[in-house]
């Protein structure tokens, strides 16, 4: 098992520091709340993708494997979450000018959007199917790609968020900022393009 270290460690710094749903989502927080205030948006991916992780490997891949529809109707409810998402991106604008109502996402709304998430659901079976062995000690290799996943995501994510950071320091105009949220909102709209169909 001690193996497969090196070869993980490259596979998941490959998926989860290249752009997707969750770093786009994480810079455009930052860009809007702050690198501090983004704390939980990260830890949620940090922590639910393992957690999403783990349950597949307990047998959900196989009831999805059996119950295709249950499988589109995930994709659909996906797709209209990250719209969703993207909308929120989109539509916020300077958090003092909106009181109450602008917020990061949370801990738990990114976790379950981990559920959701076109591309963790593509590492996730491309982890599992890659990374464990037929006949070998699934429980110790599934814990293995979930510890990896964990020590590489919330750094990989951290970059992201610190790039944010430091694009909000230049979007204290409100067009500008309006810009970059509609830039940011658009593209994680254009990353359902490929997935939905």
């Amino acid at each position: 098992m001690l193996d497969l270290v090196g070869p993980l460690f490259l596979f998941t710094l490959a998926m989860s520091i290249t752009p997707g749903p969750n770093n786009l989502m994480v810079t455009a927080s930052a860009a809007n709340f702050g690198f501090r205030r983004s704390l939980p948006h990260m830890l949620g991916v940090t922590l639910g993708f393992p957690a999403m992780l783990a349950a597949l490997s307990l047998g959900m891949l196989g009831l999805l494997q059996a119950y295709p529809d249950v499988h589109r109707w995930l994709k659909y409810v996906g797709a209209a979450w990250l719209l969703y998402f993207a909308w929120r991106i989109a539509a916020s604008g300077e958090a003092e000018d909106q009181g109450a109502r602008a917020r990061p996402i949370t801990f738990l709304e990114a976790a379950l959007f981990q559920w959701v998430n076109p591309k963790a659901w593509i590492i996730a079976v491309g982890a599992l199917t890659t990374y464990t062995t037929v006949g070998g000690h699934l429980a110790g290799e599934v814990g293995l790609i979930s510890a990896m996943f964990v020590l590489v995501c919330f750094p990989s994510l951290a970059v992201w968020a610190l790039f944010g950071a430091g694009i909000g320091r230049f979007l204290h105009d409100p067009r500008w900022r309006r810009a970059f949220n509609w830039t940011m909102g658009g593209l994680l709209a254009v990353s359902l393009a490929t997935v939905v169909g």
